[in-house]
């Protein structure tokens, strides 16, 4: 279990137990229509890409990503009593990825190393119900809506330009896909809440990384599945 887990998995049961002592009845008139939630993404790939294509590349030459966590902030509006909408984005993490393949290319480490770092900003626009009445003080909710992804301050490390033959310019392309969530929501006073919740979404980029005129090229899918745990304020 690595840290971001513990983490939230700590949170998660603190904030049950306070729940279930804090909460108190409130009806749904009561509830303001806005609500804002500050929390922790703990963000894990199920990523998968096609082996680098061209020049100088050998076969099965491939590369995984390290999960990453980062602070997540949402604004919901609230439609009725069991309707919101949610836009959820989180501080751009830095991500890195790491050689897969064979174990060296020529002279160079390969497999293990790391490669690559990126940064992307990923909000998401999700239509969201809950279960139950507001009465109710743990309720289940689920969602489905879009995600866009930008990727920026895309560089290749020591170790990666090396293993290209040089200095190398990395392009990312933008992504539009869908995402699904589902999660559960305690009410610690009626305009507290805390939320534990697990998504996932379809990222997809083209991969260009051009050393001195030399164009290689993948298909990556990242497939992000982050756990989220998170506050949050009704106004």
């Amino acid at each position: 279990m690595n840290h971001s887990t513990l983490r939230l998995s700590c949170a998660a049961c603190g904030v049950f137990a306070l729940s279930l002592c804090c909460a108190s009845p409130v009806r749904a008139d009561d509830l303001p229509p806005n609500d804002f939630r500050l929390g922790l993404y703990a963000i894990f790939f199920h990523g998968t890409a096609d082996d680098l294509a061209g020049p100088y590349v050998p076969a099965g030459v491939n590369f995984k990503f390290d999960n990453t966590d980062t602070l997540y902030g949402a604004y919901i509006r609230r439609l009725t009593e069991n309707v919101q909408v949610e836009f959820a984005v989180g501080v751009p993490p830095l991500t890195k990825s790491e050689g897969r393949g064979p174990a060296s290319l020529g002279s160079v480490p390969y497999a293990g190393e790391t490669l690559t770092t990126t940064r992307w900003f990923s909000p998401t626009l999700l239509l969201e119900y809950s279960f139950f009445d507001e009465s109710t003080p743990l309720r289940p909710f689920l969602g489905v809506g879009v995600n866009y992804t930008n990727f920026y301050d895309r560089d290749f490390t020591g170790p990666g330009s090396a293993a290209s033959g040089g200095p190398t310019k990395l392009s990312l392309s933008s992504s539009v896909g869908p995402a699904v969530t589902g999660g559960l929501a305690w009410r610690l006073a009626p305009r507290w809440h805390v939320y534990a919740s697990y998504s996932w979404s379809e990222v997809k980029t083209n991969l260009s990384a051009d050393t001195a005129g030399e164009i290689r090229t993948t298909r990556i899918s990242f497939s992000p599945q982050p756990i989220i745990v998170s506050f949050g304020y009704a106004f």
